[in-house]
């Protein structure tokens, strides 16, 4: 599963934040919030962080619910 690649995106007015990170590597992408959070040179603020890690759970959320129910199927199929 690694090396896939995923993003998330915020279209804010006039800009567009893009980031883009590798499954497994979802706290670099958190720590990449945070740091553009705190970078005043751009609109992206605290509140901006927290819709994206918010984004960023629910993906994970679904990824896990998928990986699940593949595992249930495998395990009915099995017996």
């Amino acid at each position: 599963m690694n090396n896939v690649k995923r993003q998330l995106v915020l279209n804010k007015g006039a800009e567009k934040f893009i980031f883009r990170y590798e499954c497994g590597h979802e706290d670099d992408l958190l720590d990449a919030l945070i740091e553009q959070a705190k970078d005043k040179r751009t609109g992206f603020d605290w509140f901006d962080a927290a819709v994206l890690s918010f984004k960023l759970t629910q993906s994970l959320i679904g990824q896990a619910d998928k990986l699940l129910s593949e595992n249930s199927d495998a395990q009915i199929h099995a017996n």
